[in-house]
């Protein structure tokens, strides 16, 4: 009996023993089963948006609700600055904490940061590394908490604190593992959901500049004549007969910018009966700042230009109110007074490309003379005048060295040679003809090549013209 008695003990504890490794298989099996779903749980939290402070949102709140603690908070780092910041804080206090902002190193999360080591700590206060910034930012006191480190791709992008568990229990070894295994899907979400912010705000920076960049130009274009002028002066040609030829002057330009915006600029006018202004520049700098010296060189001329000033008296007068010590910009300039009726035609040149006179007779030759310095480089500088005359018939082509310097692939320059060419070539050529004629040439050599100045074209006509016709300007 003792021994059946001894079997049935044995048989008993076996079992027994069989029992509790089972069990204790079994509880493991649910602890790993209920880990591996607080793991899905949180990937289909922090995988459900894209949207960076929405995420934060959901970060907190799965975190506080699986570690069972009262609340949670990330906080992020900033690279440039070496420092963590609060990106998103909720509450009455909010505010506040987002203004606060820790160094590397500093506090239990900074020292997190910098390390990239996790910890669990039972009372916050008594650790050498608190800082008691946020806490008394928003009077909330922290007794326990775990501090892990976001890492993406080895780089700390980040920390997560939860803090205080419920009903004033401590957190556990195992509690900090389940955090530590929970990061690692929060950083790579939370760092897609950073680069889509980044992205974000540079598409609506760049849609708010393009669309300030379209006004600019709409403005920067209100300032340019926007159709030719024709003009006839039928008394100072000395004829009375209603059949008879009077001189006539008719103006028209192309523009277009390297940059939706730009420094070239153009205008013509009639002042009196019989004389017509017109003007050409090239301003030195692209874009904003360039437009903007634009305008102001187009207020002065108009403003400042009367029936008795010579183009050289105008150029002066302008310079002196441009030039700045500390001004970089300046302008390269052409601008003429034309007499319709007798062909007489006063320059004067602010260091600009010399035009081409194209005769009625086919001969093409540069317009030289005493040239200036570009406006707003020196302050007493005196512009002179020079003289021509056009005959009926002859043509002034003014241009800016975004025709001459346009390059090519290869880096070589269209030049003026090529220009010449064209002109002699394209004599019989209406004023829009040519206008369009040279773009083309331009751009046919440039072959594709990125246009890297802005390119700006005038012409004048001194023609016959019926004096029974009006003056008519379109």
């Amino acid at each position: 009996m003792n021994i059946v008695a001894g079997v049935l003990l044995l048989v008993c504890l076996v079992i027994g023993i069989v029992w509790q490794l089972s069990e204790r298989r079994r509880k493991t099996a649910e602890l790993e089963l209920q880990r591996t779903m607080q793991l899905f749980d949180v990937s289909l939290e922090v995988n459900s948006t894209i949207q960076k402070q929405d995420l934060l949102i959901k970060i907190m709140e799965t975190s506080s609700r699986i570690m069972n603690a009262e609340a949670s908070s990330v906080i992020l780092v900033d690279e440039e600055k070496g420092e963590l910041f609060f990106d998103l804080a909720l509450g009455e206090k909010g505010d506040e904490v987002r203004e606060i902002r820790l160094k590397i190193g500093e506090g239990i999360a900074g020292w997190v940061a910098q390390t990239g080591r996790s910890v669990k700590i039972d009372d916050a206060a008594q650790d050498e590394r608190w800082s008691s910034k946020v806490a008394k930012r928003v009077e909330y006191p922290t007794r326990s908490m775990l501090c892990v480190p976001l890492a993406s791709k080895g780089k700390i992008i980040g920390v997560l604190q939860v803090l205080n568990k419920r009903d004033f229990a401590h957190f556990t070894d195992r509690d900090l593992q389940l955090l530590e295994s929970i990061a690692s899907p929060i950083a790579a979400s939370l760092e897609n959901a950073m680069l889509y912010d980044a992205l974000e705000k540079t598409t609506a920076a760049k849609e708010r500049m393009e669309s300030e960049l379209r006004i600019a130009t709409d403005i920067q274009m209100g300032f340019l004549p926007r159709h030719g002028l024709q003009m006839t002066s039928a008394s100072a040609a000395g004829y009375s007969d209603t059949d008879g030829i009077a001189a006539a002057a008719e103006t028209q330009a192309y523009i277009r910018p390297a940059r939706e915006v730009g420094g070239d600029f153009y205008d013509y006018f009639r002042i009196g009966e019989d004389k017509l202004f017109f003007v050409l520049g090239d301003v030195s700098d692209k874009g904003i700042p360039a437009a903007l010296f634009m305008a102001v060189t187009m207020t002065l001329l108009k403003g400042k230009m009367s029936p008795g000033m010579s183009p050289g008296e105008l150029l002066t007068a302008v310079n002196q109110e441009l030039y700045k010590d500390d001004s970089t910009m300046f302008a390269t300039i052409f601008c003429g007074v034309l007499e319709v009726g007798t062909g007489k035609l006063l320059y004067s040149d602010g260091g600009h490309c010399p035009p081409y006179v194209v005769r009625e007779s086919g001969d093409v030759e540069q317009l030289k003379g005493r040239k200036g310095l570009p406006l707003g480089v020196m302050d007493d500088m005196l512009y002179s005048d020079n003289e021509v005359n056009l005959g009926l018939g002859d043509r002034i082509i003014l241009f800016t060295d975004g025709i001459t310097e346009a390059e090519n692939r290869q880096q070589e320059q269209y030049g003026f040679l090529r220009l010449h060419e064209l002109l002699k070539k394209e004599l019989s050529a209406q004023q829009m003809q040519m206008l369009d004629h040279i773009a083309r040439d331009v751009d046919r050599f440039a072959d594709g090549a990125i246009q890297s100045d802005d390119i700006a074209v005038l012409i004048v006509d001194r023609k016959p013209f019926k004096c029974n016709l009006k003056d008519t300007q379109v």
